[in-house]
């Protein structure tokens, strides 16, 4: 299953651009990956273009109010998906001012990371690392210890 990964911006930071490299490169071991940066404005003009770039893919959107996973929840849920015959997941990271009603509304599941609340450029690799994460555990490999 391919997944696509619409973010409102890209990391800025050194440290956070190093771990989204570092997390995609090893994501794609694994996955075919997309990756659409949409520009920085309001969360309702944000949330029109997300829902455009996911199209007829399902969308799993990142929010605070979302459905928190264990990393084995996550690869069990990407598996069903796959087997389910879902080609390709949309996934986006909104940008600092959250999401918009539409795409909450428009999501098949809202995913938070934690009860925390973290920097925008750190959501967004955590968000690759827990991908690469699931992925290595759906493969058996040893990754998750």
């Amino acid at each position: 299953m391919k997944l696509h990964l619409i973010t409102v911006g890209e990391p800025k930071l050194a440290y956070a651009r190093l771990g989204w490299d570092e997390y995609a490169t090893r994501l794609k071991r694994y996955r075919k990956l997309r990756f659409t940066h949409l520009p920085n404005s309001t969360p309702e003009r944000e949330g029109q273009a997300i829902m455009r770039f996911a199209g007829n893919a399902p969308l799993m959107a990142l929010d605070p109010r979302g459905q928190q996973f264990t990393s084995p929840e996550l690869a069990a849920y990407l598996e069903r998906l796959a087997l389910g015959g879902v080609g390709e997941l949309a996934l986006c990271v909104g940008g600092p001012d959250g999401l918009s009603d539409e795409v909450r509304a428009g999501a098949k599941v809202l995913w938070s990371l934690s009860t925390l609340t973290f920097p925008h450029d750190l959501a967004m690799v955590v968000v690759l690392e827990a991908l690469y994460r699931a992925s290595s555990i759906s493969k058996g490999e040893p990754y998750h210890r």
